[in-house]
């Protein structure tokens, strides 16, 4: 009894992983599956007919998905970079600047995390819009430029930082924002890698704000352009759509798998669960 209830919990991970990995693995079995066997019920990793080659070649010439992968590319960092400039010093001074409103301020970072994109979109495309910066690079980027969550996961993380060594830092001459980059984020670099993941992989499959601003396929990331793709298919050929998606999909995957342990690290050292 004792070995089943210590090895219950393992047995549970593996059946949520399991389940969670599940659309991956048939996403993958699809796309090198001709089209007779498309909507093949069968898990096995048997494929009679090796469509391959042909459904990547597919999917990389029938678009340009270079060119999708590049574009979110460009977005993704973009945002991320310019989210790190503007978080980590609001983190720093809610985490270890005494002024007057600092928990007035935090309390309404808490809260515009509950605000929802949705609710916003209205408002940014009229905007933008009226600027005339519709299908731009800037238009899918800058309603993102301030990330709450940032300031909310950076300022976790500050807060365990010494004030001891704050307070000597200031002594030595060094100004505010030398503290902050060099000596306070330097100490919180695995909460920069978990913050890393989290926006490029929620900006990478972002479709919903994209294609309200985004007409030109030229402009197009990754998700806007499966759907091109989709309607250029017809939704017929789900081999080499899948194929597609396995591509898009394939830099997330390896984006975790090398920030894996910096991901960990910093979600467990913020407390967020």
């Amino acid at each position: 009894m004792a070995r089943i209830t210590r090895y219950l919990p393992h047995l549970v991970l593996a059946v949520g992983a399991a389940a969670m990995l599940l659309p991956f693995y048939w996403m993958v079995l699809t796309s090198v599956r001709s089209a007779s066997e498309i909507f093949d019920i069968s898990l096995l990793p048997t494929v009679q007919g090796f469509n391959g080659p042909e459904n990547y070649g597919r999917a990389a010439s029938q678009v340009p998905m270079g060119r999708f992968m590049l574009n979110g590319v460009i977005v993704c960092l973009g945002i991320l970079v310019v989210q790190v400039v503007t978080a980590v010093p609001a983190a720093y001074a809610l985490a270890k600047l005494p002024f007057p409103g600092r928990g007035l301020f935090m309390t309404l970072v808490i809260a515009a995390l509950c605000v929802p994109m949705q609710a916003l979109a209205l408002p940014l495309f009229v905007g933008l819009a009226a600027t005339d910066l519709l299908n731009t690079y800037f238009a899918m980027m800058a309603p993102f430029f301030l990330s709450v969550f940032a300031i909310f996961l950076f300022r976790q993380a500050f807060r365990s930082y010494p004030d001891e060594i704050i307070e000597a830092a200031r002594l030595d001459g060094f100004s505010e924002m030398e503290i902050c980059w060099g000596l306070v984020l330097r100490a919180a670099l695995p909460s920069l890698a978990a913050f890393s993941v989290f926006s490029i992989v929620a900006h990478w499959n972002d479709l919903y704000w994209p294609m309200i601003v985004i007409s030109d396929i030229n402009l197009a990331p990754p998700p806007l352009g499966m759907l091109l793709f989709a309607d250029v298919e017809s939704g017929a050929n789900y081999g080499a759509l899948m194929a597609g998606a396995t591509l898009i999909t394939a830099p997330m995957v390896v984006c975790f798998l090398l920030a894996r342990r910096h991901f960990i690290a910093g979600i467990t050292m913020t407390g967020v669960k």
